[in-house]
């Protein structure tokens, strides 16, 4: 029997849908969702395994143009994203035109490696305007398949993925076939922590934010975690702890429930909040994070 294995790349704009797309195909929550762009800040992969095929889902974040070190980072995630595809999936919302980069969407338009281009969230628009939006993408990019997708409502993904299956290369599998991620466990807890945060504060608190996971002790009945939360200024950290410790309480029990979800037993969860001061542009610091190897 023939075996299929290959890297799937997911690339787009931010806030268009990557990560729910991924979700949907690895029928896990690996990737945190919001409806703040950027949520995404690493390359995740997501590992679908089947008898004879394993598909390396990578989750990136969206394209931008870098204003500080940490977003400079986060689009060396993206442009390793497209040196190691077998297949690209490019990801875009119905009425958007191109990648916020023109650099990338020029490699897109001529790579000789497959491009799905996925019309997303079509459920927000009427038949007349998708079929324009399909006529715009085949003149825009003439080398991509254009498949209309809703990730939210699992609109054509199986079809997509049968397509993956075609496109991917023979190869024996990239990772243990019981794998579904690269990451570690405390990858998931700090990233889980990081879109309560997203979820229950504004402006710039959020982005100034990162989690660090300092203890994971895994008992037979329960897990025990520490965890810091780093902000950039002392003030972050009063808005971060709240009154009388109210706000810095509520994603602490938002986190509980999901962590415990996520790992299927009870969950002792600590969250300590410390000023790490301008870690988004000190390069030893993103280092420590997880964000750059140079």
């Amino acid at each position: 029997m023939t075996h299929k294995a290959g890297f799937v790349n997911i690339i787009g704009n931010p806030n268009v849908g990557k990560s729910t797309l991924m979700n949907a195909f690895v029928g896990e929550r690996l990737s945190i969702i919001t409806s703040k762009a950027q949520t995404t800040r690493h390359r995740i992969f997501g590992i679908v395994n089947g008898d004879d095929f394993q598909v390396v889902f990578s989750d990136t974040p969206g394209v931008i143009k870098p204003a500080y070190q940490l977003q400079n980072s986060m689009m060396d995630f993206v442009k390793s994203a497209l040196e190691d595809a077998d297949v690209f999936l490019y990801m875009v919302e119905v009425g958007e035109k191109q990648l916020k980069d023109e650099s990338f969407f020029n490699k897109l338009k001529h790579t000789n490696i497959p491009v799905l281009l996925l019309l997303n969230k079509i459920d927000k628009t009427d038949q007349d305007f998708l079929e324009e939006q399909v006529d715009y993408w085949k003149e825009t990019l003439p080398n991509a398949e254009i498949y209309p997708i809703s990730a939210l409502n699992n609109f054509n993904v199986k079809e997509v993925f049968d397509r993956i299956l075609e496109l991917l290369p023979e190869s024996p599998p990239y990772f243990d076939k019981d794998s579904l991620t690269d990451k570690p466990e405390r990858f998931f807890v700090n990233e889980i922590i990081r879109e309560k945060i997203l979820l229950n504060y504004s402006k710039e608190i959020p982005y100034s934010v990162e989690v660090v996971t300092e203890e994971f002790k895994e008992d037979e009945d329960i897990i025990r975690i520490r965890v810091v939360i780093m902000v950039e200024r002392t003030s972050q950290k009063g808005i971060i702890i709240g009154h009388k410790g109210a706000a810095i309480k509520k994603v602490g029990i938002e986190a509980r429930v999901d962590l415990e979800k996520f790992f299927g037993k009870q969950v002792h969860l600590e969250t300590f909040v410390k000023v790490n001061k301008d870690w988004r542009n000190n390069n030893n610091q993103l280092k420590r994070f997880g964000y750059s190897n140079k």
